[in-house]
């Protein structure tokens, strides 16, 4: 066999394993677990941090507002230093629709060693912990829910013994270019972290969504969240794996109901939405780089190329492997399509989507380098520095 061919042999036995070693990570059945709800409702502090959230706060901050929810809850919404009148517009949305009680706060700039998000949850947590809630919402300020989402969410954990339940808001997906990365963000973030791994008690496996994590008070206290995470760039992971590292039950699905009306209309924003972060995924670590993207030609590119190369050279060896590889990819990522209600025949284009990932992925790394970091809404972050001071207990 040529070299053409082994590898095109090894592309298709990766898709093999993948299909059925990996957590089943391509089916999207993984849903809120069964719930009974409970005689007494548990009180639930909703923490929402914001910067610069005014141009979808009034679709996302009402939807909070009118949860309908039997027990005590509160919204805690934290204004990081934004300069477009996030703050202003949520006390109008709050007095315009009523519904739960809304306290806006602003912890000012974060210190170093901090991320601003984190920052805003630690001074949003400090604000809800005052009334002493048994259950802590984190939101994000994109995010919209159902009016029985806070409901079905502490049902869920309840009755599951959960101290940690995350759903994977539903992303927009409107644009030509959301239509072709946005749902392959999902499906890839599931294959790194199968849903049905996370659930499990044992399973090294953690993750959670950061738009939707309802999160017990006193897991949080054991997990020392946010202090021990502060400098976490992908902090919705860094969350899980700290909770789930002290001990915590937790479980991460695909949403019904919550979804992010944040929009990413051209490539571009779709691009620093991903290379903010692909770097820091990958630890900042060169080798771990290389074989990421060896690793996304291999299983993504090589069947295409294989199949297109055996057909014109004549070789039925590679045409085969390539053509099975890539009909079990094209297979695996139709239920995501599915879910996202996208026409099927968009799972034939997941070897270009994932070449545009590897692009992103390796642009990340070049400004990390250029000392650009991870930039966000005006913030950039550099590699994690182990040296950073812990918080005082004074600051709130």
């Amino acid at each position: 066999m040529s070299a053409v061919a082994w590898t095109a042999t090894g592309s298709l036995a990766a898709w093999l394993w993948l299909l059925l070693g990996q957590g089943f990570f391509w089916r999207t059945d993984v849903r809120l677990p069964p719930r009974r709800e409970p005689d007494v409702w548990p009180s639930v502090g909703v923490v929402v941090p914001a910067r610069d959230e005014a141009a979808v706060l009034a679709r996302s901050l009402p939807s909070l507002l009118a949860q309908d929810y039997p027990g005590r809850a509160e919204v805690f919404l934290v204004d990081d230093g934004s300069t477009d009148g996030t703050g202003e517009l949520a006390r109008a949305l709050a007095e315009r629709h009523g519904g739960l009680p809304l306290t806006v706060g602003s912890p000012g700039e974060p210190p170093a060693g901090w991320t601003g998000k984190l920052w805003a949850v630690r001074h949003g947590i400090g604000l809800a912990r005052a009334r002493d809630p048994e259950y802590l919402l984190l939101t994000d300020a994109d995010i919209t829910h159902e009016p029985d989402s806070l409901r079905r969410l502490v049902a869920a954990a309840g009755s599951g013994g959960y101290d940690l339940v995350s759903q994977m808001a539903r992303l927009r997906v409107e644009s030509l270019w959301e239509r072709l990365v946005v749902p392959a963000f999902v499906y890839f973030f599931a294959q790194l972290y199968p849903f049905r791994w996370i659930g499990r008690k044992g399973s090294r496996t953690a993750a959670a969504a950061g738009g939707c994590v309802l999160l017990r008070t006193d897991a949080a206290e054991r997990a020392r969240i946010p202090d021990a995470i502060r400098q976490a760039v992908i902090d919705d992971v860094a969350l899980a794996r700290a909770v789930k590292g002290a001990g915590g039950h937790i479980w991460l699905g695909l949403a019904d109901g919550v979804d992010s009306v944040r929009p990413y209309p051209r490539l571009a924003d779709l691009w620093r939405m991903v290379s903010r972060s692909a770097y820091a995924q990958l630890r900042h670590n060169v080798p771990l780089l290389v074989g990421t993207v060896a690793g996304l030609a291999v299983v993504y590119l090589v069947p295409p190329v294989a199949l297109f190369a055996g057909l014109v050279t004549g070789d039925h060896a590679v045409a085969v492997a390539g053509g099975l590889a890539w009909a079990v990819m094209t297979a695996t990522y139709l239920p995501m399509l599915r879910y996202y209600r996208q026409p099927l025949a968009l799972a034939l284009l997941l070897p270009g989507t994932a070449f545009l990932y590897l692009l992103m992925t390796v642009d990340s790394a070049v400004q990390h380098y250029r000392g650009r970091g991870a930039a966000w809404k005006g913030r950039t972050y550099t590699r994690p520095d182990p040296t950073a001071p812990e918080p005082s207990p004074e600051q709130p």
